[in-house]
């Protein structure tokens, strides 16, 4: 699935219906309002053993009732990741007002990006190893740690059998990546409906890795400031059901965006750090894909880490593709950590919410804006706009980029890859 031409032909695209699981909301009315409200999710990570390290705050997923979404699958069955992603699934298509039945009756493809899979089973599994636990409790968890469960368990979950479902290992991009597969299944007709989005479970080995490159945050997360000192890890899933106009018309479902187009490529750069032309030619891609310019362009919600090259970079890039006067530029991340494969996924429906609410989340924690990155990132107070087209970023280590547009859906309006 390429992204690298203009779309041509196909069905519109339409988001219809969304499930957020975060350190600041379950379900997308509760994300929603701690969106607005400029909630930050920040706390002590207790899902793992931190002693050792100097600081360990990060955004964990509070205990919520997994049951009321979680059906057909025994809980002990699924791993942190997967019963994120299952959960957010359900969340969706509740939200959509999607029977599960009618799913079964169409052909559908579930993409879920991540970036650690069952990270969190495979710690709990060294440190059964390392007390001697019993063998069936490492069989057990040796059951839930393959990353392909966290999109066969959706299609486990709603006994969906006409279905492709394979899960997108592009780490802290994945959740773009798997809209962008989803889109295309979709616009093309081999799809009826996609389930995509992104899942990761906070685990001690990416906190580690992240902690011993430097770039964890001792306080707070603060993308695009001056004083920013790193990420915060973080954990979650975002999902989101995808259907043509006509599926979406025929249900009379409602509609919080069109997906117009998106934009992928790889540089092989570096291994961490971002290359700028190559993000620059990214944006660039994914606007002549979906057919917008980009003074049409009223929202960047960007992958704003917090670190000191990322931030930058991604600035600068942005700037190369919009001149000096770029539309707003929010990092989200101040408000839910770095939810690696889930990142720009959840990121993707913050878009979609502020298509659909008319308002333009806030990028917390913030003092005074890094001039190198001259960009306005609508520091802590959420504002009232109107909102229709929103550019959504995602990077990766290894130069894995991709950029998803959405958009206001107006029936009467045709994009330019439409017939």
């Amino acid at each position: 699935m390429s992204a690298d031409s203009n779309t041509t032909g196909g069905k519109r695209v339409l988001l219809t219906g969304a499930g957020a699981v975060s350190s600041i909301g379950i379900g997308v009315t509760e994300f929603a309002a701690a969106l607005r409200g400029g909630r930050t999710g920040t706390g002590r990570i207790t899902l793992f053993d931190t002693s050792g390290f100097r600081y360990a705050r990060g955004h964990q997923v509070d205990d919520f009732d997994l049951a009321r979404w979680i059906h057909r699958i025994p809980l002990d069955q699924l791993g942190r990741a997967s019963r994120f992603s299952v959960a957010a699934a359900r969340m969706a298509l509740e939200d959509a007002g999607a029977s599960v039945a009618g799913l079964r009756a169409q052909r559908g493809l579930v993409a879920v990006g991540t970036t650690d899979g069952e990270g969190h089973e495979l710690d709990q599994m060294v440190e059964t190893s390392l007390h001697g636990g019993p063998e069936s409790m490492d069989a057990a968890m040796a059951r839930r740690a393959p990353a392909t469960r966290l999109s066969v368990s959706l299609a486990h979950e709603f006994a969906l059998s006409d279905v492709e479902a394979f899960t997108v290992p592009t780490a802290c991009a994945a959740g773009n990546y798997a809209l962008g597969a989803g889109f295309e299944a979709v616009r093309s007709g081999e799809a009826d409906y996609a389930l995509v989005g992104g899942a990761d479970a906070l685990c001690r080995k990416n906190f580690a890795g992240f902690y011993r490159l430097g770039l964890v945050s001792s306080e707070e997360c603060r993308p695009f400031d001056a004083e920013r000192d790193g990420l915060l890890t973080g954990e979650g899933a975002g999902i989101m059901l995808l259907e043509s106009e006509e599926s979406a018309l025929a249900r009379g479902a409602h509609v919080y965006a069109e997906i117009l187009g998106y934009g992928l490529n790889c540089d092989a750069h570096n291994p961490v750090s971002p290359e700028e032309d190559s993000i620059a030619r990214c944006v660039r891609l994914a606007l002549d894909n979906a057919g917008v310019k980009p003074q049409d362009v009223d929202l960047i919600s960007a992958h704003g880490t917090g670190t000191q090259t990322n931030d930058v970079t991604e600035a600068r890039a942005i700037r190369q593709v919009y001149g000096d006067s770029p539309p707003p530029v929010i990092g989200i991340k101040s408000m839910i950590g770095h939810t690696m494969g889930a990142a720009s996924a959840l990121s993707a429906i913050a878009g979609a919410l502020s298509i659909r609410h008319g308002f333009i989340p806030p990028t917390a924690n913030h003092r005074t804006t890094d001039p190198d990155c001259g960009i306005d990132c609508v520091p802590n107070q959420a504002i009232d706009a109107d909102v229709r087209t929103v550019q959504n970023n995602g990077w990766a280590f290894g130069g894995n980029n991709a950029v998803v547009i959405l958009a206001a859906y107006d029936r009467d309006v045709r994009n330019a890859g439409d017939d």
